[in-house]
């Protein structure tokens, strides 16, 4: 019997579950977190400390936790292991280097998150303390342009770049972020494009340096001198802008790939073949389902550099070969499950590939095509804000390039010629074309082609008239530049003359819905003044006599959607109220253009009457065009070859503070903890001692 509960004893204590064993590090963090210094009698305590892995989940959630009172009680010893995370920093034991960065990736993270309504003084002070934030910054900063400048490991430069970036985005306002001032002073520009510049460091580090720096250019851009923009500027080496156009390109290439991928995809099997069967009465949502989400980011820096430095247009249209992007094997990139496709950056395998020399043989192609590609399928859709945002920016980009004398010789050059398949959105009255492959052309006219296709498929209820707006003037510019330089595009100019009159023709058919949103007769008059260039320049600028006996068919022809409009401008310009003056404007711009239509159309009429013809032809109405010329009198109008160049401040100030706090956010989203673990680097350094 005894020997019985002697076993059942036994059996019981077995039973008993063990308490789970807490690691030693969390120990050690719990001390951190109380009220005494933990190394008071533990003189190697911060040297243990970084020789072992990190465990950022629990220090940033410990962070967290802590109530006002309990965080004043330990801010001495947070103020310590800031400071010995930044010792460790210049330390030549790589393991404890690590576990330093991603502590302090924790630190900031967690205090900002437990501060939120906090003054950025008051995060500094818990931090650092008030009185040595300087010093503490400054060695900090130094540290990270020495390990980024350095010949050390490049797992542990991703690592700095992603604390920085950390760093960066610990607020949804970066400009509220007073860690950042401290980045503004000792800058870490040059330590940026030198990971830019050359190889090993861009391929494997160059998205991430290029998202840095466009957030870094952007804190408090409009309150005070920011360091990074004057740098910017003035960055006039070729190595580092081709890298940051490279790593740009590469990263706008992936995602033409994965939209081109999606695509392919949902045009095979049995929905495809059903729809087409039935009209592509789906055809919107089987698009919806191939979008691909944008990446403002990398858009941001483009805008950045082409905005900022003049050098850049050179980048922007240096030729090298098409890479194949359809069959280029890459591997994939390892993510988060919340990164979003087309927020990531390249594979590897496309980020090293190598530059070919160039062949005759071979399509070229050069980062703005695949900017013009990347357009074409961001344009498509602007139903979500993202998208909007997007089709905004690369509209003010064109708009940037459009303005630039260099950019637009080379748009020009008849001596470079260049295939640009763009995408094209499914309409239901239009079939998609069955052959893609463009004719080799002047890069001007594929983006004179990406705004009559952007007029074409976006008049809507829900209609996006600031981007239409973008739109006409980014064409108005280019006309601007042939009708000065005298360039004679071979283009065809009739799908332009048609897209305009089409959109005039909405903005009458809408005329009462619109009208509650938007100023259509500043659109209206944009569009007028652009018949009004070709008018009263084309002769100077249109490739061939019949180009210009083409445009007053076209007008002739479509007579009555200008008939329309004169009377509509009229009615609202007679009346009283808030669109009066601009609707006298068009009125007065409208006067070229009736006095062409009242001029042949009776010629016309004439014509046919004595001809006994019900219908003219196309030919004997520009025959009748060719022949009265000499009697129409038009008005000179000035100021036509006049346009107001961009200027960022004030009009689009709120668009990029916008655009910017969408960007940060996403990118601390992406910069999860478990993107930081350190297994990867361990093994690199596990022959360290």
């Amino acid at each position: 019997m005894a020997q019985v509960e002697k076993k059942a004893g036994l059996l019981r204590r077995s039973s008993t579950p063990k308490k789970p064993l807490t690691e030693k590090v969390v120990l050690m963090y719990d001390e951190i977190f109380a009220v005494e210094d933990p190394a008071k009698d533990k003189p190697r305590f911060w040297e243990e400390l970084f020789l072992m892995k990190a465990n950022l989940e629990y220090l940033e959630a410990k962070l967290e936790s802590l109530d006002g009172d309990e965080v004043t009680k330990i801010q001495d010893n947070i103020n310590r292991l800031f400071h010995h995370c930044v010792r460790t920093l210049s330390e030549e034991h790589q393991i404890k280097v690590v576990n330093a960065l991603q502590t302090l990736c924790a630190l900031f993270r967690g205090v900002h998150q437990k501060n939120k309504p906090s003054s950025g003084f008051d995060i500094i002070n818990m931090l650092m303390g008030f009185d040595k934030a300087e010093a503490r910054m400054k060695d900090l900063m130094e540290s990270l342009d020495a390990l980024l400048c350095g010949d050390g490991s490049e797992s542990l430069k991703g690592l700095c770049l992603r604390m920085l970036l950390c760093l960066v985005t610990v607020t949804d306002n970066i400009s509220q972020n007073t860690l950042l001032e401290y980045v503004m002073i000792n800058s870490i520009f040059e330590a940026i494009l030198q990971v830019l510049s050359g190889t090993p460091s861009r391929p494997q580090h160059g998205y991430d340096a290029v998202v840095l720096l466009a957030l870094l250019v952007n804190y408090r851009k409009y309150e005070s001198v920011n360091p990074y923009i004057v740098k910017l500027s003035i960055v006039d080496d070729e190595p580092t802008l081709n890298g940051l156009g490279m790593v740009i390109s590469q990263a706008l290439t992936e995602y033409n790939r994965q939209y081109k991928d999606k695509e392919e995809e949902n045009q095979g099997g049995f929905f495809s073949a059903f729809t087409n069967m039935v009209g592509n009465m789906f055809i919107a949502d089987a698009e919806e389902k191939i979008s691909v989400q944008t990446n403002e980011a990398i858009l941001l820096a483009l805008y950045e550099a082409v905005h900022l430095n003049r050098n850049f247009i050179a980048v922007l249209v240096q030729s090298h070969p098409e890479v194949n992007i359809a069959t280029t094997p890459t591997t994939p990139v390892p993510v988060t499950p919340t990164t979003p496709l087309g927020t990531t950056p390249p594979s590897l395998d496309l980020m090293n590939s190598a530059e070919l020399p160039l062949d005759p043989n071979l399509q070229t192609s050069n980062l703005l095509i695949t900017f013009l590609k990347y357009s074409s399928i961001v344009m498509q859709d602007t139903k979500d804000e993202h998208r909007l945002n997007s089709a905004r920016l690369c509209l003010i980009v064109l708009t940037c390039i459009a303005e630039d004398q260099y950019a637009n010789a080379f748009l020009h050059d008849d001596n470079m010629n260049f295939k640009v398949n763009l995408h094209r959105m499914p309409m239901r009255h239009r079939k998609k074309p069955v052959d893609r492959n463009s004719p080799s052309r002047p890069l001007v006219c594929a983006v004179l082609d990406l705004m009559v296709e952007f007029i074409v498929s976006h008049m809507m209820k829900d209609f996006p008239m600031d981007l239409y707006m973008r739109c006409i003037q980014v064409v108005h510019k280019l006309i601007c530049y042939q009708k000065k330089c005298r360039v004679r595009l071979s283009y065809t100019w009739r799908e332009l003359w048609s897209a305009l009159i089409n959109l005039l023709k909405f903005l009458l058919s809408n005329e009462t819905t619109l009208l509650s949103k938007h100023n259509i007769f500043q659109l209206a008059l944009l569009v007028v003044n652009l018949f009004n260039m070709f008018i009263t320049y084309g002769d100077s600028f249109l490739p061939t006599p019949s180009s210009y006996d083409a445009l007053y068919y076209e007008i002739v022809r479509m007579h009555q959607v200008f008939d329309n409009l004169y009377c509509m401008v009229l009615r609202v310009s007679t009346n009283t109220g808030q669109w009066k003056e601009p609707a006298s404007k068009v009125t007065q711009a409208l006067v070229n253009v009736r006095a062409i239509i009242n001029h042949f159309n009776p010629k016309i009429e004439s014509y046919a009457a004595v001809n006994h013809i019900s219908q003219l032809s196309e030919d004997q109405v520009l025959e009748v065009v060719r022949s009265n010329y000499d009697t129409l009198t038009l008005k000179l109008q000035d100021g036509l070859d006049q346009f107001e160049r961009y200027s960022e401040q004030p009009k689009e100030v709120a668009f990029f503070k916008d655009l910017v706090r969408s960007i940060s956010l996403n990118v601390r989203r992406n910069v999860s903890l478990s993107a930081l673990s350190q297994d990867v680097l361990l093994k690199e350094f596990s022959s360290i001692a």
